[in-house]
């Protein structure tokens, strides 16, 4: 009765302060922000700490070894972190030179391939990018190494991210070291603490990990992702999904052990005769050897019942299905390749997938030619402006202006003929040019141009003609038609 009359009183209080022009606050709540009985052990991990914090050493630490575990006993984990690599960094990056002098454009060109090839940079960027994926980060060292066979003997060593870490001895609780970062007042990078041995090597135990040598800034490559803002290191790429991978194996495992287990001519011996019947006296819980393909005879008045061969069940192709499908979503890989298997596939569908994991391996390859490919050139010209005669004179300046981009491997069409028709419908129509059709297949247009015309001038010189029987392309309607066709067929 009480608590009838103080809510009354309150009700009509609350119309009076209205009445008189007081503020009246509305409090809404959101229904994901309350804490009940049925979601307290979902969210009970959430926390409120910083990037850094979230990733600590130890964390980051625990899921390097569980990724690395993961994928090299995972055929589905080393596939998709292969194919993901070949897919960013493939044969390799190529460079070309943008400045105003051909003869210059070429020099550089033909002298940086060189030393890339010397050094092995492809291969090294596919370490970086599978390195990135299982471990979360890569760490590339700049260094002089007198056995590379070119004139500039610049070198790219590759280092784990065990190996980044601010050694014991050494007093962790400076606010502007995050694990073998050292960080200036505005946050960028100026120093890294660098492990002379990993810490997982035997030798690195008897050293107690005191030995380590502090590089500047300018030697170190970092490639990691951010996906926080103050994130200063990386995690692997794959740890929203790395249970699923157990989960997986686990799942393939139990149907294997269940359907090898009912196959055996395993049963149970029962008898349907009464308790005080005249039947033949078996030992309870007992069990007995049998060959396979073998009769038996079984003691009077009992039978054995075989065991059912129920595994694997007619879901099992379909819960792997849904199980690869999620772990590649993580990476914006679409689930035929993920799975190395296209038979669900058409045409249309097939586009449709592609289209969002090829932007992702694009913005992938810029990132790699911001962060590594930039650098890696600039200590290039670094050390090859020093060596006299090795550069035209006009790079050997100070204030000299090197504009340049990198050319990837171009996707393969699905279907070649329709891309030929599309291009050269946009090259007719002047909606492209041949510089931009040219980069789509992570080639030179300069060098296939000059190279077009060396063959050219050779087929004449050898009395040699195109044939003139090509095919025209298809018009642009039935291009439209048939593409319409396919999407709907893939929608439907």
């Amino acid at each position: 009765m009480l608590k009838w009359l103080r809510q009354l009183g309150a009700k009509k209080a609350s119309a009076s302060d209205t009445s008189r022009g007081r503020a009246v606050f509305v409090r809404g709540k959101y229904d994901s922000a309350q804490t009940t009985l049925e979601n307290r052990r979902h969210w009970i991990n959430a926390d409120h700490l910083s990037a850094n914090s979230a990733i600590s050493a130890d964390v980051r630490r625990t899921l390097r070894s569980r990724t690395r575990y993961e994928v090299a006993n995972n055929s589905y984990a080393k596939g998709i972190v292969l194919t993901l690599a070949n897919y960013v960094v493939g044969t390799g990056p190529r460079l070309q030179m943008l400045t105003d002098d051909p003869a210059v454009n070429r020099v550089i060109e033909k002298e940086f391939t060189r030393w890339a090839k010397a050094v092995g940079l492809a291969h090294k960027l596919r370490t970086m990018r599978i390195g990135q994926c299982e471990s979360g980060e890569c760490f590339g060292l700049l260094a002089t190494n007198p056995r590379v066979s070119a004139p500039v003997q610049l070198d790219v060593r590759l280092i784990e991210a065990d190996q980044v870490a601010t050694p014991w001895p050494v007093a962790r609780r400076d606010a502007n070291v995050v694990d073998g970062i050292i960080l200036d007042e505005f946050g960028n990078p100026v120093a890294y603490s660098i492990l002379r041995r990993h810490p997982g090597d035997s030798s690195a135990l008897r050293m107690s990990g005191a030995e380590f040598d502090m590089l500047p800034a300018d030697s170190v490559i970092h490639l990691f992702r951010a996906e926080r803002p103050g994130q200063n290191r990386g995690v692997p790429e794959v740890t929203s999904s790395l249970s699923l991978f157990a989960t997986l194996r686990r799942y393939t495992l139990a149907v294997l052990a269940s359907a090898e287990q009912a196959a055996l001519p395993s049963g149970v011996i029962y008898t349907d005769a009464p308790a005080d019947a005249e039947a033949a006296g078996v030992e309870p819980m007992d069990s007995v050897e049998m060959d396979r393909g073998t009769w038996l005879t079984m003691p009077f008045g009992w039978k054995i019942g075989q065991l059912k061969a129920e595994q694997p069940t007619t879901v099992y192709g379909d819960f792997k299905h849904e199980v690869i499908n999620e772990i590649a979503r993580c990476l914006n890989m679409p689930f035929n390749i993920a799975a190395g298997n296209s038979s669900g596939y058409n045409y249309a569908s097939g586009r449709l997938d592609h289209q969002a994991f090829f932007k992702a391996i694009r913005i992938d390859q810029a990132y790699l030619g911001d962060m590594v490919l930039d650098r890696v050139f600039k200590a290039w010209i670094d050390e090859a402006v020093l060596i006299e005669g090795y550069l035209p004179q006009v790079v050997r300046t100070l204030d000299v202006d090197l504009p340049h981009q990198w050319f990837w491997d171009g996707f393969e069409h699905v279907d070649p003929a329709k891309e030929a028709n599309a291009q050269a419908t946009r090259l007719a129509s002047k909606t492209t040019t041949l510089a931009a059709e040219y980069a789509k297949a992570g080639l030179d247009w300069e060098s296939e141009l000059r190279q077009r015309a060396r063959e050219e001038a050779l087929m004449r010189e050898l009395g040699l003609s195109e044939s003139a029987s090509t095919s025209q392309p298809e018009s642009s309607d039935e291009i439209v038609e048939e593409d319409e066709e396919e999407l709907e067929e893939a929608v439907t």
